[in-house]
């Protein structure tokens, strides 16, 4: 039996590209930096044959590949990988669970962090039969057990509820990491900073001065390898139950009292409790839904969302949705949030623009090339992070005209390098026991409870056909109409 502490890292679905493409790669960086605040032992469940060798050569391959600093360092790989163990198991059998509980007790592992990084549908049998161990997830030592649950977290209102009961029959809230990892994005984070760090905006920022909020998440790739599951679950579930409704939260939260997990959660809470309603007609005029078609991107032919396999023939499965919101409290009262994300767009780019109302009366009888409303302020998350605020200045020369200029932050050119990976940040807040940057029950439960509304509405009034959109585009012309109604319209990512 080994009795130096290290913590027990026990990654369920440790031969899945999430494993290999991002958990192994973040592990490697905290530990070739010295970060990780105790030793650590990678174990693997799932059902392939492995052995111990072959979980190590898959995982050093992974670092080796997708590494975030390179060249790697061989001799830290091999530290990491040193006494790394594989359990074979089948996630539904409880065989599999008594043989992984005897390794930790034979190991003297006390700190304990479970890892699903299998599909969602596996969840239920992890933590049924985690539960029915009990006894040996809580270890009788001095230590720690943690479980930290990929999104998504359910499919929708019912799902997350089930799902949440089942976690809290084997562990406390404060023990559950729901992760989402748009939250470890070192720019995700400066929302908050730029906000509540700096006294020129936040003043600013309620709706005596903000006309409306708009938030992207446009990907150039398609569904490709996911696409059965895709076809099921919809961008709605995919991006906008959790990934574009956290970038909603911090960017109209309240101050905290503190940046620790009980405020920074409690003021998310809120803003999604004072979210307006939609469901029924409501939800149907302030949602918009297409599909990407066939069709060339980099002069390379691309299939439409009906030819990719495993995709219904006949599917109205959503590739891009747009959604108008409101937030009804003091702050927000009257503005609307315009949402919006999709697959086969024309960059790859997520972005927060805060645009400003107009000045009242126009002083200047002049030439306006800077538009109607030049102030949008704009909060770039990836891939190119920094900040940006649009403003009209006055033309050099003779003639009288006013046009658009830039003060531009770049996050690369003001600190020397790309930001560390998400995983990185918060595979260090797991296994420090920090959740500020986690998803609460309530607040996981309270945005499906949203979403699912909105589902709701669109099963009650079916749509036979589904717009199509180019691929390599910015979305059909619909949705420009959908924006153009209220007298406004989309702020393209540059």
């Amino acid at each position: 039996m080994n009795d130096a502490r290290e913590i027990g890292f026990v990654i369920f679905g440790t031969t899945g590209d999430l494993t290999r493409r991002k958990l192994l790669p973040a592990l490697y960086q905290l530990a070739s930096e010295e970060r990780i605040p105790e030793k650590i032992r990678i174990i693997g469940f799932a059902r392939r044959p492995w052995t111990n060798s072959d979980l190590k050569q898959n995982l050093k391959q992974g670092i080796q590949e997708y590494a975030r600093v390179k060249p790697v360092d061989r001799e830290k790989i091999d530290a990491l990988l040193e006494n790394a163990i594989y359990v074979q198991g089948e996630f539904e059998k409880p065989e599999g669970y008594e043989t992984l509980f005897e390794v930790l007790k034979k190991e003297g592992i006390r700190d304990r962090l479970y890892y699903l990084a299998t599909p969602p549908s596996a969840y239920g049998d992890i933590i049924d039969n985690l539960n029915q161990c009990k006894n040996a997830v809580i270890s009788k030592k001095p230590g720690w057990t943690r479980i930290v649950v990929e999104k998504p977290f359910g499919r929708d209102s019912e799902s997350a509820g089930i799902l949440d009961e089942k976690l809290h029959q084997c562990f406390r809230e404060e023990q559950i990491f729901r992760i989402d990892h748009y939250l470890g994005k070192e720019t995700v984070q400066n929302i908050l900073v730029f906000r509540f760090a700096n006294g020129i905006f936040e003043p600013l920022w309620n709706s005596h001065y903000i006309d409306s909020v708009q938030i992207t998440v446009a990907e150039t790739v398609g569904v490709e390898t996911r696409a059965g599951y895709f076809d099921h679950a919809g961008i709605i579930r995919d991006m906008f139950a959790n990934h574009m409704l956290q970038m909603l939260t911090l960017t109209a939260m309240e101050a905290p009292y503190a940046f620790n997990a009980f405020s920074v959660r409690d003021e998310k809470l809120k803003v999604l409790k004072s979210l307006r309603p939609l469901e029924g007609r409501l939800a149907l005029e302030n949602t918009f839904r297409a599909q990407y078609g066939s069709g060339l991107i980099d002069q390379e032919p691309v299939k439409g969302y009906l030819e990719e396999e495993r995709v219904n023939h006949d599917s109205t499965t959503e590739t891009y949705l747009a959604i108008k919101l409101f937030i009804d409290n003091w702050r927000w009262s009257g503005v609307p949030f315009y949402l919006r994300c999709g697959k086969r767009l024309k960059k790859r780019s997520t972005e927060i623009a805060i645009q400003f109302k107009q000045v009242p009366l126009s002083l200047f009888n002049w030439r306006n090339l800077a538009g109607d409303a030049p102030n949008i302020l704009k909060l770039r998350l990836q891939p190119d992070e920094g900040i940006n605020l649009s403003f009209g200045a006055k033309t050099p020369g003779p003639v009288n005209e006013i046009s658009p200029v830039q003060m531009d932050f770049c996050y690369e050119d003001a600190f020397g390098s790309e930001p560390p990976e998400a995983y990185e940040r918060l595979l260090l807040d797991c296994m420090l026991g920090d959740a500020t940057l986690f998803t609460r029950s309530d607040e996981a439960l309270t945005q499906w409870e949203f979403t699912t509304k909105i589902m709701d509405a669109w099963a009650d009034h079916p749509i036979k056909r589904i717009p199509v959109y180019k691929p390599g585009s910015w979305g059909p012309q619909e949705a420009d109409a959908f924006i153009e109604k209220d007298g406004r319209k989309w702020l393209n990512p540059d």
